[in-house]
């Protein structure tokens, strides 16, 4: 047994996998995974059922399994309020730059060769997809032996 909560097989093995400046996609369950996301990408389904699980509890986890760097998050066109969602992202992500990209945007940059892992959730949340881009562990994070 480990002693980290992230206890997934398929996101230890993509994140260990992973070095600074890969990224992870947390898609809603809207997010069309079959055709939006780099070719080299691992997909992870966890879209058990409506609501179950979201990416606001997915991306708790992950805050405390690995160092994220940035975050881009999809936004509704110019004109429309944004979305409960990336509010919560920003806030949980603060102090760490949160860039909005609009839909076509957004696809393109999960499209990158640098997509290491991508997590198709059960959100019903609209525009609540994030794609985190991992960071450099910083000096003192590791005990050591």
């Amino acid at each position: 047994m480990l002693l980290t909560e992230l206890l997934h097989p398929g996101i230890l093995a993509s994140l260990a996998g992973a070095g600074h400046g890969a990224r992870v996609l947390l898609a809603d369950g809207h997010y069309p995974a079959s055709t939006a996301t780099g070719e080299r990408a691992r997909t992870v389904h966890l879209n058990l059922a409506p609501g179950l699980l979201d990416v606001t509890t997915v991306l708790d986890v992950l805050l405390r399994a690995m160092p994220v760097e940035s975050a881009h998050v999809m936004v509704p066109p110019a004109g429309e309020p944004e979305p409960s969602a990336v509010a919560g992202y920003r806030s949980a992500l603060a102090p760490r730059p949160v860039t909005a990209l609009d839909r076509a945007a957004f696809y393109e940059a999960a499209r990158s060769p640098d997509l290491a892992l991508a997590v198709v959730t059960a959100d019903t949340r609209t525009y609540a997809n994030l794609l985190l881009t991992i960071g450099v562990r910083t000096e003192g994070t590791l005990k050591p032996r």
